[in-house]
């Protein structure tokens, strides 16, 4: 094994860790209040491309998001040259579209300060890191996931369904916080939407996801589809964690700290719901060596 393909395992790891991170820290951003530390974009005043004293503390943490982003940069880069050294051609496809991803993700972030955090647009920023967790988990899949064949169909359709809903949570969780009291900066307008309605629409369909992940265990292990059965499992633990999270924040009126752990069990929903999906699709043992031996050829 050549160095490019030992370092790649390590960087399509980071990549997935380095993308839930900064799920998180956007999240400190929020709730501290700091969205608009920088007032602007691509600089961080007028005058400079770096804080300075004069914008306090919320500078300072804005503009660390935004350090933040120039190492996922550095990651993804590395991460995409470690799979054309190696010659993997499918982990090439999914580095390559992260490694265009995270820069399109910092373009919108940049709309979103100079939209004064339109809470659609901020809603749009956020969803975009969830499709690219998504691709993070796709990458490793490709590189080390195990040996599978291809689950029944009535168990594939299902886990696509179980997908589709878990898109539609994260969706009405993003209306939620843009009708909520988190909206980044003390002047940002809302969505003008009733948050206590928005929330009991979002509570609805984590119920309708509970049930169908609930059904998806059951379905799965019944028809001898295991690897579907433990995905499923390990998503559903995260759906109750990330429940109780839910509840919690709402009954304690959104304390910051439980609004930064439900965006990371976020996040974790996204990685475990593309995990489930993936249980389902058929993968031989050492397909991505015969990949490279194909790319090689």
């Amino acid at each position: 094994m050549g160095v490019a393909a030992r370092w790649l395992w390590p960087l399509a790891v980071a990549n997935l860790a380095a993308n839930v991170a900064i799920v998180v820290t956007g999240g400190a951003v929020r709730v501290t209040g700091s969205g608009l530390g920088c007032p602007t974009w691509p600089r961080c005043t007028e005058a400079s491309y770096v804080v300075h004293g004069e914008l306090g503390v919320h500078g300072v943490i804005e503009f660390g998001n935004r350090m933040l982003t120039f190492v996922l940069v550095a990651i993804a880069i590395a991460c995409w040259v470690a799979a054309l050294l190696a010659r993997r051609r499918r982990p090439l496809v999914w580095a390559t579209v992260i490694a265009l991803g995270i820069p399109a993700q910092a373009v919108l972030g940049g709309f979103t300060v100079l939209s004064d955090l339109n809470p659609w647009v901020v809603a749009l920023h956020l969803l975009v890191s969830m499709a690219i967790i998504a691709v993070c988990v796709l990458l490793v899949d490709s590189l080390r996931g195990p040996a599978r064949l291809a689950a029944p169909e009535r168990v594939r359709r299902l886990g696509w369904l179980v997908f589709a809903a878990s898109w539609v949570v994260l969706y009405l969780g993003t209306v939620v916080t843009g009708s909520g009291p988190h909206s980044g900066d003390a002047e940002s307008r809302r969505t003008g939407l009733d948050p206590q309605v928005m929330s009991h629409v979002h509570a609805v369909a984590v119920y309708v996801l509970l049930a169908l992940t609930i059904g998806l265990v059951v379905l799965a292990r019944r028809s001898g589809a295991r690897q579907v059965a433990r995905a499923a499992a390990a998503l559903l633990g995260v759906e109750l964690a990330q429940g109780v999270v839910g509840f919690t924040q709402y009954l304690l009126d959104l304390p910051a700290a439980l609004v930064v752990l439900h965006l990371l069990g976020a996040a974790l929903v996204s990685a475990a719901v593309t995990g489930v999906v993936l249980a389902g699709c058929q993968r031989s043992r050492g397909s991505s060596a015969t990949a490279t031996n194909s790319s090689a050829r």
